[in-house]
C-alpha cells in the first residue's frame, strides 16, 4: 500500500463509519494522520473507531444540519487540533422512481446531505485553513454526477452540483495553499446499495467498461493523494474513479 506524509495533519472524514469513508479513515491513519469521523451514526461510527488503529475519534454528525456541523467542528478542534484535510463522503442514494413518481421529500432529503452537506463541510473549515494557511479538501461525487443515471434524478442532481461547487470553492481558494478536488467514482458495493433497486444495480455494472464495481481501497488511494501536500498544484479538478464509464 502506497503511503503519504500525513504526520502532523489533522483530517475530518465524514461519513467515516462505513464504505469509501472508513477505506479513506484507515488509509490516513497508516500514514501518520489524526483524524475525526464523522457519522451520523454513532454507534456505528463508535464502534469503527475503536476497531482502528490510530490516532482516531469518532464525532456525531449531521451534515445536512449547519449546528451539528459547527459543533463537530469545535468537538475536532478540542480533541485532535485544528483541521487540515477535509474528506467529504457521506452520502446517500435514495430511492430510483422515474422523475414523474419521485417523492418531494427524498429529493429534499437527497440534496440537503450530498449537496447542501458538502457546502456546509466545506464552508466550516476553510477560515482555519486560509490562517494556517494549508489545507486540502476532498468531494466524493458520482459518475451520475456527470452522465445522469436513470431513474434516480435526485442522486444525480446532487452530484453534479458537488462537481460545481468543488469548482467554484476551488477558484475562491486558489490564492492560498488549499487544494479543492473532487473525485467522481463509479458504483463500489457498499452499505448504500442497500437503498437501491437490484435493477438499478445491473444498471450500473452494465455501463463499466471494466466489468466489476469500485473496491474501496482503490477509491482510497486515489484519494489520499489528492488530499496530500503532494498535490500543490490541481485544485477545482474532478478525477475519475468511473473504470472507464466516463466520457469527459
Amino acid at each position: 500500500m502506497n503511503q503519504y506524509d500525513f504526520k502532523g495533519r489533522t483530517a475530518v472524514v465524514t461519513g467515516g463509519a462505513q464504505g469509501i469513508g472508513l477505506s479513506v479513515v484507515e488509509r490516513l491513519l497508516a500514514s501518520g494522520a489524526r483524524v475525526a469521523s464523522w457519522d451520523l451514526n454513532s454507534d456505528r461510527n463508535e464502534a469503527a473507531a475503536a476497531s482502528l488503529d490510530g490516532d482516531v475519534v469518532a464525532v456525531g454528525c449531521n451534515v445536512a444540519d449547519w449546528s451539528s456541523v459547527i459543533k463537530a467542528h469545535a468537538m475536532t478542534v478540542d480533541l485532535v487540533g485544528p483541521i487540515d484535510v477535509v474528506i467529504n463522503s457521506a452520502g446517500v442514494a435514495g430511492p430510483n422512481a422515474t422523475v414523474e413518481d419521485y417523492d418531494n421529500a427524498a429529493w429534499e432529503q437527497i440534496v440537503a446531505i450530498n449537496l447542501t452537506g458538502t457546502y456546509h463541510v466545506n464552508k466550516c473549515v476553510i477560515a482555519g485553513m486560509k490562517e494556517r494557511g494549508y489545507g486540502r479538501i476532498v468531494n466524493i461525487a458520482s459518475i451520475a454526477g456527470k452522465e445522469g443515471n436513470p431513474n434516480a434524478c435526485a442522486y444525480s442532481a446532487s452530484k453534479a452540483g458537488v462537481i460545481g461547487f468543488t469548482k467554484s470553492l476551488g477558484k475562491e481558494l486558489a490564492g492560498f495553499d488549499i487544494s479543492v478536488n473532487c473525485v467522481t467514482p463509479a458504483a463500489a458495493r457498499t452499505p448504500i446499495f442497500d437503498q437501491m433497486s437490484q435493477e438499478h444495480i445491473d444498471y450500473m455494472l452494465s455501463k463499466i467498461p471494466r466489468a466489476r464495481f469500485l473496491e474501496v481501497e482503490e477509491a482510497a488511494a486515489m484519494i489520499c493523494w489528492i488530499a496530500s501536500a503532494e498535490n500543490s498544484f490541481t485544485t477545482g479538478g474532478v478525477f475519475d474513479l468511473s473504470g472507464g464509464r466516463a466520457t469527459y
